[in-house]
């Protein structure tokens, strides 16, 4: 079995690092060229399942890859940001020193408990297949990378992941591995 993650391409809050959970921002023209240039490194595989978030900028992602049938997933969502939606780490940490998602969680959001089992219902879903591919965005996949290995939410912290990067989870013999990432 196979996972397949693909991050969306870049939007203006990814690239000037705000957090962006519920704001629901269109793809940058690099971040659409960055998405078509996933699709011939996608158009030869077979996919059985193919899920992508919600959100504009992962849909049109899976779209310009050459998915615009992908199937919305609620359970994709980006990490709900509550009060700190919009908000760079920087601005945080002048309110809270040393913030990170991973540590603190955002205040007025999502734990990283019920992230976690948004993750775990992903993969449940996806362990029924033997490769799927998944359109998402920063912290949720890592999050989903943390679950998939079988450690807490805030080891995503440890896997950085670039906008429109192709990554890839798997198995070695019963052991869930990291394949491939920020490819």
């Amino acid at each position: 079995m196979e996972l397949w993650l693909v991050r969306h391409g870049q939007t203006e809050w990814s690239e000037a690092g705000k957090h962006t959970s519920t704001t629901d921002l269109p793809l940058l023209e690099d971040g659409e060229r960055d998405a078509i240039a996933l699709r011939p490194r996608l158009e030869p595989e077979h996919f059985d399942l193919v899920l992508t978030s919600p959100r504009q900028r992962a849909r049109r992602t899976a779209e310009l890859a050459g998915f615009p049938d992908a199937e919305v997933d609620e359970d994709l969502v980006e990490w709900a940001y509550g009060n700190d939606e919009g908000r760079t780490t920087e601005e945080i940490r002048e309110d809270v020193p040393e913030w990170t998602v991973w540590t603190h969680g955002p205040r007025g959001g999502e734990t990283a408990d019920q992230v976690g089992a948004r993750c775990d219902r992903v993969i449940e879903r996806v362990r029924d297949v033997e490769r799927a591919l998944v359109f998402g965005h920063g912290h949720s996949l890592r999050a989903l990378t943390a679950r998939w290995l079988d450690e807490p939410v805030p080891f995503g912290r440890h896997v950085k992941l670039d906008t429109a990067t192709l990554s890839t989870l798997g198995f070695e013999r019963e052991t869930p591995v990291v394949l491939r990432w920020n490819g």
